[in-house]
């Protein structure tokens, strides 16, 4: 028992010898929550508390519910269930289906996209590729948030949704998305954790047998849970409460998807008996990495007492973080490449270096620099490691590969040696990626050895099945380019912040609602505690070269930025961003607060008179008619009918006074900036032709 608390600080001992019952632990990036709550489950399982078949530990990822089966696995914990909320609830649907249901199991959708596309073509709605996806998400919100077709357009409304299309037009799609899917009977993973909650609680023979089975719950990241995942729990634990909840409320950043963390703020409150532990010592980054994640999350407005979680960085000193402001993206692009070469030539691994962006369509102009250095990289959220041809032809090969004499290493290496390994690797394209992902097998192979001494052949192919079914991958040698939320629950040594301008971060349309700024702010906040040494954040004032420097910084950089760095100036004719002083939007015309979304983006009250110029509102009308029959979108894809109210009634004649509406960005300026403000200067009605 002493060897398991061994190494653990004073609140992660705290938490894992907590006795059974409530436990919520708060915990701050890198703070070893993944380790505090393994520990705590072999902690349960070694004093007889609990026995390991009687635990199930759910999280939001496969990659997550690996770690920690492996973690456990390490802890000689033997048959504990570490899975998704969605894996366990379609274990115990199967299970249970013949019981509740009966008859035939229905499958499961393996494009959902296509099923909401047959439903758009059905009632007359747009069908590209772009449209459906957001239309999906606001189905997936829908659903999580436990809301019916019905209920869905109010909901909406005091959600304040940025929607992709009216909601009574999103509601009647959400129904026939449901027609649909019945009618072919087709499950959708929410549709998994509806029927699991409902057999539960629908079903007292069905929910006896459950809770017979498993009597501890641990959820890790419990400020992502959904209202429809917290239903599930709820059904699980049956009036219990034997339940360990690990969270951190400073790292929500899944609202959009309908994630909340009061269920995590409101635990002490809902279990008063509750054990509460903070862990505040982070062993991931330096002290000066840390103290600036601190900054970015304390100016976070309205922060409630359960996130005021204080880092402590426990490492040496490292390098001070770096700010930089340069004219254009390519500029910016081409010297973070750089600076990445010179950290791998002072012996930085390609696979512990990250460049972190907003939004995916900010990857291009940082891998084509990368491309014309020469490092290598990969683009996380693309072909999974496991998935790859080469990777499923090693594992065939080391499969069938039998006995072989020596070390695990050279066995894996002589093997794979058949299928492509070389001694030394190609110079690029797609055989260098071939050779990355088998040398990756032999590097997997040789920590495997570290961690099992003595493991064989057969035993390495085994933990390659746990992995690939876990989709847990080796580290592969390249730069990482992902998105932010992407990142969520991955470090590297270096950590390259891009693009952060007003616009994209907070991206526009958070800009009017202060829960969206937040949680924007948020997200830096993740992206920020990502980096264990070395962190690099930095913006360009123009998209491309040579063009108009309209960009702002980051609101989120005024209070981290030194007043003396040289990366403080600010562009001229730019001025701060709005709300850098935490100013309330007002209405030009009475100066009340303005509050509803609308409002902010007409600048003004629903009941104080428009200003509006009629003439100049059709001239916008046609000319948007025009816009979206070029790029074949549909006319609010290129602006909604309230944001050409706000220009007409605005008139703005520089690209400052047209950004500072709300929902035109630095994307939408770039489009139709020029178009917009020369209508707006014309004064004069718009002729397509």
């Amino acid at each position: 028992m002493e060897a398991l608390l061994e190494g653990l600080d004073p609140e992660q001992r705290a938490a894992v010898e907590a006795p059974r019952g409530p436990v919520c632990v708060l915990a701050g990036a890198g703070t070893g929550k993944t380790r505090t709550i393994t520990h705590r489950i072999a902690y349960l399982c070694q004093r007889g508390h609990v026995a390991p078949s009687q635990v199930l530990a759910v999280t939001f990822t496969k990659r997550a519910a690996g770690e920690m089966r492996t973690r456990l696995r390490s802890l000689d914990v033997h048959g504990a269930q570490a899975v998704t909320f969605h894996a366990a609830a379609s274990r115990q649907l199967r299970y249970f289906w013949p019981r509740v249901i009966g008859g035939p199991r229905w499958e499961l959708v393996d494009q959902k996209i296509r099923v909401v596309g047959r439903a758009a073509s059905r009632l007359g709605l747009p069908t590209e590729a772009d449209a459906l996806r957001d239309l999906t998400g606001e189905i997936e919100w829908a659903k999580s948030s436990l809301l019916t077709p019905d209920a869905y357009p109010a909901a909406a409304s005091r959600a304040a949704r940025d929607i992709p299309a009216p909601a009574e037009q999103i509601m009647k799609l959400y129904a026939m998305y449901e027609q649909l899917k019945n009618e072919a009977q087709l499950l959708d993973f929410d549709d998994l954790l509806l029927h699991t909650a409902a057999a539960l609680e629908d079903n007292a023979e069905v929910a006896q047998e459950f809770r017979d089975r498993y009597r501890c719950f641990v959820v890790d990241e419990y400020q992502d849970v959904t209202p429809l995942q917290q239903r599930v729990l709820d059904a699980w634990l049956g009036g219990r409460d034997d339940l360990t909840v690990v969270g951190d409320a400073n790292q929500t950043i899944y609202s959009f998807a309908g994630a909340s963390p009061q269920p995590l703020l409101n635990f002490a409150r809902r279990f008063p008996e509750a054990v509460v532990v903070r862990l505040e010592r982070d062993y991931r980054s330096t002290p000066q990495v840390v103290a600036l994640a601190n900054d970015v999350i304390k100016w976070a407005r309205g922060r409630p007492a359960g996130s005021r979680l204080n880092l402590i960085g426990q490492r040496p000193d490292g390098p001070a973080p770096r700010f930089h402001e340069f004219d254009d993206e390519p500029a910016e692009a081409d010297s973070v490449a750089r600076r990445i070469k010179t950290l791998l030539d002072d012996g930085v691994a390609a696979s512990e270096i990250a460049i972190l962006y907003r939004v995916n369509a900010q990857s291009e102009v940082y891998e084509q620099a990368l491309a014309s250095h020469g490092i290598p990289y990969l683009v996380r959220g693309g072909e999974r490691f496991f998935e790859r041809a080469e990777v499923r032809q090693a594992m065939i090969a080391l499969r069938a590969a039998g006995e072989v004499s020596g070390s695990l290493p050279e066995v894996v290496r002589s093997v794979l040696g058949r299928v492509g390994l070389t001694d030394d690797p190609p110079t690029g394209g797609s055989a260098r990626e071939r050779w990355e992902s088998l040398l990756a097998l032999v590097e997997l192979a040789e920590e495997f050895v570290a961690a099992v001494p003595g493991a064989d052949l057969p035993r390495f192919c085994a933990e390659l099945d746990v992995r690939a079914e876990a989709q847990h991958p080796p580290t592969v040698e390249g730069v990482t380019l992902a998105s932010l939320h992407a990142s969520k629950g991955l470090e590297w040594d270096a950590v390259f912040l891009v693009g952060l301008v007003e616009g994209t971060m907070p991206i526009q349309y958070a800009d009017g609602d202060e829960s969206k700024v937040e949680e924007e702010r948020r997200l830096l906040y993740v992206g920020v505690t990502r980096a264990r040494e070395h962190l690099w954040l930095s913006w360009a004032l123009s998209r491309a070269a040579g063009g108009r420097k309209y960009r702002r910084r980051s609101r989120f950089l005024y209070s981290l930025v030194p007043e003396n760095h040289p990366a403080a100036r600010v562009s001229a004719g730019a001025g701060r961003p709005p709300l850098m002083k935490k100013e309330k939007p007002t209405c030009r015309v009475c100066a009340a607060t303005l509050v509803e979304a609308q409002s902010v983006k007409l600048g003004r009250c629903k009941s104080c008179p428009s200003d509006v110029d009629e003439e100049l509102l059709e001239s916008l009308r046609q000319w948007r008619a025009a816009r979206a029959r070029e790029l074949k979108v549909p006319a609010y894809v290129v602006f909604t009918d309230a944001t050409l109210m706000a220009i007409a009634e605005q008139r703005p004649t520089d690209s400052a006074g047209l950004v500072a509406i709300s929902g035109i960005g630095a994307s939408k300026l770039d489009k139709f900036g020029d178009d917009v403000l020369g209508l707006v200067r014309a004064g004069v009605g718009y002729s397509a032709t």
